[in-house]
């Protein structure tokens, strides 16, 4: 399988956490849809590979060094033509943070469409041990803290429970203006994540943490757009 692979690279890279492109692969192999995307390590590759996206797109620096690319300057979103992201990364390599880290390369990735931002993610509990989380994103999550935990793995109904405990889940329904965004969508996140052949109970000796926010949830889908997959420093 792919993802046994990418754990393989990675702890063969002496990685504490696979890279953004390896995490979203990993991703799509459970089922989550995540955005087109390719890394290019300069502009010679990024106009050979130009062709097959649809603007606007993300540039992300990709680097083992750079935990959280925004706080470093190393995320431009909108970039609507070959142009604006060869500037982007221009600027980018210029970034003090970046200018010092170890720069692999440069994600390029389509812009998913507008949703409502979710954060789903799961990590391995001393005593219980796999546990999935579900919440809304940004302020919900950052300053309420308006989430719901469930020992894995977990079913359908579970998932859906674990929804309806959101303080916040009235805006999923379409509350004060908000469409109301797929349910369905989440709950196949939650059980892809966290059920019996899920993410985090088939790889529980090798994954310490997950962490996708945002998961953007459409009245269609739901899309993993940023992804963080955490290695468990050793094998029980």
């Amino acid at each position: 399988m792919l993802s046994t692979q990418l754990i393989k690279q990675a702890r063969a890279q002496k990685r504490l956490a696979l890279d953004e492109k390896a995490g979203k692969a990993f991703l799509s192999e459970f089922h989550i849809t995540v955005p087109s995307s390719t890394v290019v390590k300069d502009e010679k590759e990024l106009e050979a590979q130009w062709s097959q996206f649809s603007p606007p797109v993300v540039l992300k620096v990709v680097s083992p060094d750079i935990l959280h690319k925004s706080d470093v300057g190393g995320v431009k979103l909108s970039l609507q033509n070959l142009e604006a992201v060869k500037a982007a990364m221009a600027l980018m390599k210029e970034q003090p943070g970046i200018k010092t880290a170890k720069v692999e390369g440069f994600l390029i990735e389509e812009m998913a469409p507008p949703g409502q931002e979710m954060v789903v993610g799961g990590y391995q509990d001393p005593q219980f041990g796999p546990m999935v989380m579900v919440g809304l994103g940004g302020i919900f999550v950052e300053i309420l803290a308006d989430v719901s935990f469930r020992i894995c793995p977990i079913d359908e109904q579970d998932a859906r429970q674990m929804l309806s405990e959101l303080k916040a889940v009235a805006i999923l329904k379409g509350a004060r203006g908000h469409p109301p965004v797929s349910m369905e969508a989440i709950v196949e996140v939650l059980m892809n994540i966290g059920g019996e052949q899920g993410l985090l109970m088939r790889y529980q000796h090798d994954i310490e943490a997950l962490d996708i926010n945002p998961l953007l949830v459409s009245a269609t889908q739901a899309v993993a757009v940023d992804a963080r997959i955490i290695l468990r420093a050793h094998h029980e």
